[in-house]
């Protein structure tokens, strides 16, 4: 047994959390990432890494409970920079590996499919934005071809393009049918319109100038980034932070998972046209933001969470948080009692728990196809959330993602309840400062739309030198596709909406 599988089966003899780096050669990679896989982890990040030498690539393999993280590092020659292709046993993996390929001009060796992902086609040849020696950029091609969809042929096929510049407030995407009457043989989304350079954005900044960044990746997910990119730069430089400070976290936390979920139920329901339901719930979400500033004087929670700590202005009562959950259950009383909306609902769309593991899809559409993973347990903040049980359905249709945001919301009152039944400090900081050296630390954190993974990599400075951003988008926009496949033209927009993944954090 070669060095990396004997290291990987050496983990088996470790009982509770584990933090682990492994050295991999490129015969040990795709052996060592098999037996990982084989163990119940699953690739949550793969970072390429070219702020120090050598130059060399992180997959960060994570399982839980209990909190465990394993990295497999494998340097690189910079000269001709190549990996060994992971896409044969993960889907992830070939899609991390195709962006790679785009920024940083790494090739997988072995990829079955491999065209461009994050660059469009007017980015030159040849160029590649995340590596060091880059410079500056070159001009667009003004010649360049048309995206290569694959075309479906036959009898009566014809195709669908849909923006990428929509109706409405929404960041672009194209999504193009490929459709029979009215059924929908096949869709192919293009994305990254709005492609920000935020990784590299952070490069440079010390830890406190990055809070800014993580708070804007995807706006609708401001707690959950910027906690993901605390707990990634803590771990990196030590810093310790105290108890009530990741009690404090949670409670933000659930806070920003209660808004998103009622702006959601209501979409759904406008979108089978039960607009009475999206007032009530744009109401709702209204009554919940101005909550949210009284909390941290930022309607999308934003200042709340600090490295080495959080800072809040209140928290809700328990009365309000009993008036919102009665209003909540009001309209989704509503919705439930509709059959026409519930005909709608149920069985469109669906994904099937065997694609969802497959495609590695995370946080609500993949509890709602029959799915348990969730951060709130793998990898908990601060200890176990009190008599917290991941909700779950499945159905995998429209009406299981419906009623797995009933459940979540529920969830998330129950545990605001418990925290703030017991009045506290509302700031706590760790008591010490962070020790000034080179690091890299991960950030795990259950957001709203699901898993949300961070990486750092700081200097001697403490000054961040590479951030990796994944947002659960990353891993569910594929899956979209998939619970399309055979449905009709006019449910797109609702099962799109049953999904309502992030443009802004995929396309980072």
């Amino acid at each position: 047994m070669s060095g990396a599988p004997r290291a990987v089966a050496a983990l088996d003899t470790v009982t509770g959390p584990l933090r682990r780096t492994i050295d991999v050669t490129s015969a040990e990679l795709l052996p060592a990432a098999t037996a990982l896989l084989g163990r119940g982890y699953r690739l949550a990040l793969v970072a390429a890494v070219d702020a120090t030498w050598p130059m060399r690539v992180v997959y960060l393999f994570t399982s839980g409970p209990p909190d465990r993280r394993v990295e497999l590092v494998l340097g690189l020659v910079r000269e001709r920079p190549e990996i060994p292709s992971l896409a044969a046993v993960s889907f992830p993996a070939s899609r991390f590996e195709r962006e790679l390929h785009d920024l940083f001009g790494i090739t997988p060796v072995g990829h079955p499919f491999l065209r461009r992902l994050v660059l469009h086609q007017h980015w030159p040849e040849g160029w590649h934005p995340m590596r060091r020696d880059a410079g500056p950029a070159p001009p667009m091609r003004d010649n360049a071809a048309p995206y290569p969809f694959i075309e479906v042929e036959g009898t009566g096929v014809y195709e669908i393009p849909v923006g990428p510049v929509h109706a409405g407030l929404i960041e672009p995407g194209h999504f193009r049918f490929s459709v029979v009457g009215e059924t929908i043989v096949r869709m192919k989304a293009r994305l990254w319109f709005v492609h920000k350079g935020i990784e590299r954005l952070f490069e440079g900044r010390d830890v406190d100038g990055g809070i800014e960044l993580a708070e804007r990746i995807s706006g609708d997910t401001a707690v959950g980034h910027c906690l993901a990119y605390c707990l990634a730069t803590e771990e990196a430089l030590g810093i310790e932070v105290p108890e009530r400070a990741s009690e404090l976290r949670v409670l933000l936390l659930e806070l920003e998972r209660l808004y998103n979920h009622v702006a959601d139920v209501g979409a759904m329901c406008n979108d089978v046209g039960f607009g009475l339901v999206n007032a009530k719930a744009l109401t709702l979400r209204e009554q919940l933001l101005r909550l949210n500033k009284s909390v941290t004087g930022h309607r999308l929670l934003r200042g709340g969470v600090l490295p080495g700590g959080a800072r809040l202005h209140s928290l809700p009562t328990i009365a309000t948080l009993n008036e919102i959950s009665a209003h909540f259950h009001e309209l989704v009383d509503l919705t439930l009692g509709q059959s026409t909306v519930m005909d709608r609902f149920e069985g469109t769309g669906v994904l099937q728990l065997d694609d969802v593991e497959a495609m590695g899809v995370l946080g609500v559409v993949a509890r709602a196809s029959g799915a348990h993973l969730d951060a709130r347990r793998a990898h908990a903040i601060g200890g176990q959330l009190p008599g917290f049980t991941p909700a779950q359905q499945a159905g995998g249709d429209v009406r299981a993602r419906f009623q797995l945001r009933v459940d979540e919301f529920d969830a998330s009152t129950a545990i605001l309840r418990a925290y703030c039944d017991r009045p506290r400090p509302l700031h706590a900081m760790a008591a010490t400062g962070a020790r000034m050296a080179a690091g890299s630390g991960t950030g795990i954190v259950e957001g709203w739309r699901g898993t949300i993974a961070h990486r750092v990599e700081t200097d001697d400075a403490g000054r961040l030198t590479r951030v990796k951003v994944v947002d659960p988008s990353f891993f569910n926009w594929p899956a979209l596709s998939v619970a399309l496949a055979d449905t009709i033209v006019p449910d797109f927009p609702l099962i799109n909406k049953s999904f309502n993944l992030s443009y802004a954090g995929n396309d980072l």
